[in-house]
């Protein structure tokens, strides 16, 4: 009985959240500082949730780490996603094979 108490608080406070911004902003957000900061929450929560399993789904975190390090510098260099993705993967196949 108590986990169907937990589901319906769980489901409470995501509904809350949810409707809260459409009941309390009416019209369009005009603060610069604002949108800007609304503009990049998507990106960070997606940080936040990429960045440490990308160190833990591998054997060693060090593979993971150097994975990372790869992907983000082929990634400013211009990389496709294909091209990181296929990167990142191959230093984590030698970096867990021949080096940890």
């Amino acid at each position: 009985m108590r986990i169907w108490i937990y589901i319906l608080i769980s489901a409470a406070v995501s509904y809350l959240i949810r409707v809260t911004p459409l009941v309390l902003i009416r019209r369009e957000i005009t603060n610069r500082t604002l949108r800007s900061f609304l503009y990049y929450v998507p990106y960070v929560t997606l940080s936040v949730m990429t960045f440490p399993a990308i160190l833990e789904a591998t054997r060693s975190p060090a593979a993971g780490a150097l994975a990372l390090l790869a992907g983000g510098a082929l990634a400013w260099r211009g990389g496709s996603l294909l091209q990181v993705a296929l990167v990142c993967c191959g230093v984590v196949f030698i970096a867990e094979t021949f080096l940890i």
